[in-house]
């Protein structure tokens, strides 16, 4: 068995790149979270976002159970794989998993930061934090809609470069998650309010739409000082670049996009 380990915090993403990274790698199986998955399919296990607590989910997440482990290690007997994904915090943890599921040693380690750029690091900790979101790198079919109920929402179906479909996500908000934090609307557009109010290139803000489906984004009318005499697509730039930075500052993260339209010009700056 060829066995790769990937790791890293929680919330940063793994999971929603497991699929992906599989695909890259020419790895069959992926174990997260107490499931078997191949090719994008769960084939064994009971997933550790079930659990009540943070304590039995980490305990089902490494198998700790032997009938947890028994269900594991028979799907893999009648399951002709060859390579295998584990995924875990941490190499300890995944080493973990692969000593209890009698796998053999790890002969390939990654990490997070291999496979995930600093800015989609930071927008899978803020969909994690501030949303209660986890992400499952299997369909939403095979997810057990009862004991979620209403928590269960489609995630996104992930395809090779050659469109060649991979698998599909599905985002779930486990019970034992109760750390999220709620941030008003207000909030974000007051930050928003303020960048614009302080550039001295716009004279009014006309029209505000924002939005937090997963990560922030945004789209912005404004009006601008006549006479231009000053290059406005470096302006706008810059007032892009001060929005996201005061994001990154007060939520550590960028907002997914931002669009600035001009529909006028004013004379003179207005209070």
């Amino acid at each position: 068995m060829n066995i790769y380990s990937l790791s890293g915090p929680s919330g940063t993403g793994k999971s929603t790149s497991a699929l992906q990274f599989a695909h890259d790698h020419q790895i069959q199986a992926i174990i997260d979270d107490g499931l078997l998955i191949v090719n994008g399919e769960k084939v064994a296990g009971t997933s550790a976002k079930f659990e009540k607590n943070i304590v039995t989910a980490v305990r089902r997440a490494i198998f700790d159970e032997e009938w947890h482990k028994a269900d594991i290690m028979d799907a893999l007997s009648n399951v002709p794989v060859d390579s295998i994904l584990i995924i875990g915090t941490s190499d300890k943890m995944t080493k973990r998993i692969a000593k209890r599921l009698e796998l053999g040693d790890i002969q390939h380690y990654y990490y997070v930061e291999d496979v995930r750029s600093t800015k989609e690091i930071q927008m899978a900790r803020f969909v994690r934090e501030f949303q209660g979101k986890h992400v499952m790198p299997v369909p939403y079919k095979q997810v057990e809609q009862n004991f979620f109920k209403r928590l269960v929402q489609r995630g996104k179906e992930i395809f090779s470069p050659n469109r060649e479909k991979l698998g599909e996500t599905t985002i779930v908000r486990p019970d034992f998650h109760h750390q999220s934090i709620t941030i008003s609307q207000a909030v974000y557009t007051g930050i928003i309010k303020h960048v614009v109010a302080n550039n001295p290139y716009i004279t009014r803000m006309n029209h505000l739409h924002f939005s937090v489906a997963s990560v922030p984004t945004m789209r912005i009318d404004v009006s601008i000082l006549a006479p231009v005499n000053y290059y406005v697509p470096d302006m706008l730039k810059q007032l892009q670049r001060e929005i996201a930075q005061s994001f990154l500052f007060h939520f550590q993260v960028e907002p997914e996009e931002i669009r600035i339209s001009v529909s006028n010009t004013e004379s003179k700056k207005l209070d």
